[in-house]
């Protein structure tokens, strides 16, 4: 596909899949050399590691990268504080990076500087980016909008794959599938994303009668609430 951004009607449908059932429907990452972008509490780094890959799980926040570097160890794995504009990483040295749900948190000044900093880290002609971001719509972003509206870094960020994807790789390929997330109770919603330090969100943001009743919206059986969110996957490959 030439184009660097894919409507979703020209995107592949990889189906109802979790971030690693994507991965695995499309390669190995087995005895791969990795970065993960932005990794949060490092969930996603830890089944990439748990899949063969050697990993690093590189986060801005101090301290969140502080707790991931302080969790019991996992061969393989190493946590590193960074920005995604700087990464730790020599040139020309790893087999792929991975932005999951990322780069829409990086500051929009700085997302051009992000890939550019992918593509210097990969090796020539190997190297893959692989960036998931979430779609804007669905049940799941419904919910989340009042207190926590993605919208607008979510178009920059797709703003910077338009206009830095054809400079820095020769090939991508678009894909589309959709995830479901699961809470027990608007309370598990409300702890998922309240109170931690690499977002703003206030619980008492989250607790107000307009959630609630979005939430209520996810019900399916007393003690299960699901929501559908598309995620937009871009798999680049062939740096340049």
């Amino acid at each position: 596909m030439s184009e660097t951004i894919a409507k979703e009607s020209e995107r592949k449908n990889l189906g109802e899949v979790s971030d690693m059932g994507a991965i695995e429907a499309l390669m190995s990452v087995k005895g791969l050399n990795v970065v993960d972008v932005g990794c949060g509490p490092g969930r996603v780094s830890r089944e990439l590691c748990a899949n063969g890959a050697t990993v690093l799980g590189v986060e801005p926040d101090p301290i969140q990268a502080a707790k991931n570097r302080e969790a019991t160890p996992l061969n393989g794995l190493t946590f590193v504080e960074a920005g995604a504009e700087k990464l730790p990483v020599e040139s020309a040295s790893v087999d792929g990076v991975f932005f999951f749900r990322s780069l829409h948190h990086v500051p929009k000044e700085h997302m051009d500087a992000a890939l550019e900093e992918a593509a210097r880290v990969l090796k020539p002609e190997t190297g893959f980016l692989w960036i998931v971001e979430p779609g804007m719509y669905g049940g799941h972003h419904e919910m989340m909008r009042p207190f926590h509206d993605e919208s607008k870094v979510g178009a920059a960020a797709q703003a910077a794959l338009a206009r830095m994807g054809q400079k820095l790789f020769r090939d991508m390929t678009a894909y589309i599938y959709a995830e479901r997330r699961r809470y027990v109770d608007f309370d598990s919603m409300a702890t998922r994303f309240a109170g931690n330090t690499y977002n703003n969100i206030r619980r008492e943001d989250v607790e107000t009668d307009e959630v609630r009743a979005l939430f209520e919206r996810g019900r399916v059986s007393d003690g299960e609430y699901v929501f559908e969110q598309p995620m937009l996957l871009n798999l680049y490959r062939h740096p340049i």
